[in-house]
């Protein structure tokens, strides 16, 4: 059984599926380690046209997400076990810690997906985790979902490459930054890897990259 399964409530299945289906994270599904699913915000909505969202009480410009369908939504694939996460701007900020505190609870996460001017608030009453990616707008969830998936996947167990390969990178440790790297050439237009990561000595280049790895 899949270590995390995330399902997205959105309207616009077709811009996150090829993410989730390429690289790290096909590698992930087919592993078994993670599980995808989406669910139609459109497929609950009301009316002949299944309308999702409605202008504002109180005036003011765009559309809300109402009540009705996202609570269907929500409802259709929640058990006791699930955990909703509401991507927004009053949330608390994503960062590496919280991707890691994620990743190590085993569970089920639905992601819903705002669009328009936003969502009634009542929406938050079924929310557990409100996630903010910083301090900036974007015209939809699609792609802090993206972030939020990716973010946490790749820190599971099998995901990755090497065994250590998220212990060591960026923001693995507080706010650590990884030290420099360098692959073949050796010399590359005059730019050359410096001589103690070519010496063979692990002490020496141990010391190195301590003394390289930065704070942000």
């Amino acid at each position: 059984m899949p270590k995390i399964k995330f399902t997205i409530i959105t309207l616009f299945r077709e811009a996150i599926e090829p993410y989730l289906n390429s690289s790290m994270m096909w590698k992930a599904r087919e592993k078994g380690i993670v599980e995808f699913d989406f669910v139609n915000l459109r497929d609950f909505g009301l009316g002949p046209h299944k309308s999702v969202d409605d202008t504002p009480y109180g005036g003011g410009d765009g559309m809300l997400l109402r009540c009705e369908p996202v609570f269907a939504a929500i409802e259709s694939v929640k058990t006791e076990n699930s955990k909703v996460i509401l991507p927004t701007p009053v949330g608390k900020t994503w960062d590496q810690a919280l991707a890691k505190e994620f990743s190590m609870k085993p569970g089920h996460y639905i992601i819903l997906c705002p669009h328009y001017e936003g969502y009634d608030e009542r929406i938050l009453s079924l929310v557990d985790y409100k996630i903010s990616l910083g301090h900036y707008v974007l015209t939809g969830g699609e792609l802090p979902a993206l972030i939020i998936i990716d973010s946490i996947t790749r820190l599971l167990p099998g995901v990755l490459g090497g065994e250590t390969s998220a212990e060591i990178e960026s923001f693995s440790d507080g706010n650590n930054l990884e030290y420099p790297q360098y692959t073949k050439p050796a010399d590359f237009r005059g730019m050359k890897v410096p001589d103690v990561l070519l010496s063979g000595n692990h002490g020496l280049i141990a010391k190195w990259r301590e003394e390289h790895s930065g704070a942000a």
